[in-house]
């Protein structure tokens, strides 16, 4: 079995999570990647879709799920993958790694930076914001 850290469309109860168990994924763990990422909300969709980015300075811990798939079904589900996002080596939070999602720098154009929100769902969760960071009315 070969982990995969999935931070976006693919977790548990999202509109993508059944691509990872139609290639026989199990759900391993929830945990969070070392404070050296930046989360972004990448243009386009639907569905919409995150890009995670390592970075030197400023990042942040972002929340993941760790999945499990069977060599076969992973090199499957990878091969699915569209640019710019694409499959690397995350730093965890507990110190192991993980393969995962990451994003090429070229996607971010016309992404916003979302890492202060710590993950995908509490992006999605939150209410929407304004130019000036404040809720809208």
């Amino acid at each position: 079995m070969i982990e995969l850290a999935v931070v976006g469309a693919h977790l548990s109860g999202m509109a993508l999570n059944p691509e990872l168990r139609d290639h026989g994924a199990v759900f391993r763990r929830a945990v969070a990647t070392a404070p050296c990422y930046r989360l972004f909300a990448l243009a386009g969709g639907p569905p919409r879709r995150p890009g995670l980015l390592r970075v030197a300075a400023d990042g942040g811990a972002i929340a993941t799920e760790i999945w499990a798939l069977p060599a076969a079904g992973f090199g499957r589900f990878v091969a699915g993958i569209p640019a710019p996002l694409c499959i690397g080596t995350l730093l965890l939070a507990d110190g192991t790694t993980s393969k995962g999602f990451l994003v090429e720098p070229e996607g971010l154009a016309g992404a916003e930076d979302i890492t202060r929100f710590g993950g995908w769902r509490a992006f999605l969760a939150a209410p929407p914001q304004t130019e000036t960071g404040r809720p809208t009315p």
